[in-house]
């Protein structure tokens, strides 16, 4: 648990707009930098390198804070439909089916709100009225 703790930290550190400002400045820096080492192999190779690492750590911490972020929406919609008297508690499995069940649960959803049109201002259902596309 130490890792993700570190990751949160890093993460809500790493979006900050100070850090983002900081990346800005070294940037223009290594830029004024450039006539000072001739634009060579090597100043070259420094920002390519440190933006290199950089971003292949930077993956990690982002695919950490996603999957947190993620567990933590499922959670919040389970507890949804948990208390929910009309929804069905057959929802709150669906991780463990694999994704032909998935796609059959769907398509059954898909048909069962086809026939349904709603009313955008009032988000009224409209009963079996298609909307007519070709006009405004």
């Amino acid at each position: 648990m130490k890792f993700a703790k570190v990751a949160q930290k890093l993460a809500l550190w790493a979006g900050s707009p100070t850090t983002f400002m900081g990346a800005i400045i070294l940037i223009f820096l290594w830029g004024l930098s450039g006539p000072i080492f001739g634009f060579n192999d090597t100043w070259q190779l420094i920002i390519n390198t440190s933006t290199t690492i950089i971003t292949f750590l930077m993956v990690f911490l982002i695919q950490n804070t996603q999957n947190r972020d993620t567990d933590i929406l499922h959670l919040k919609i389970d507890e949804l439909l948990r208390v929910s008297k009309e929804a069905q508690n057959a929802m709150l499995g669906l991780e463990a089916l694999d994704l032909k069940q998935l796609e059959a649960l769907r398509k059954h959803y898909r048909a069962m709100g086809e026939n349904e049109v709603f009313n955008l201002e009032g988000l009224q259902p409209q009963g079996n009225n298609k909307p007519r596309l070709d006009q405004c």
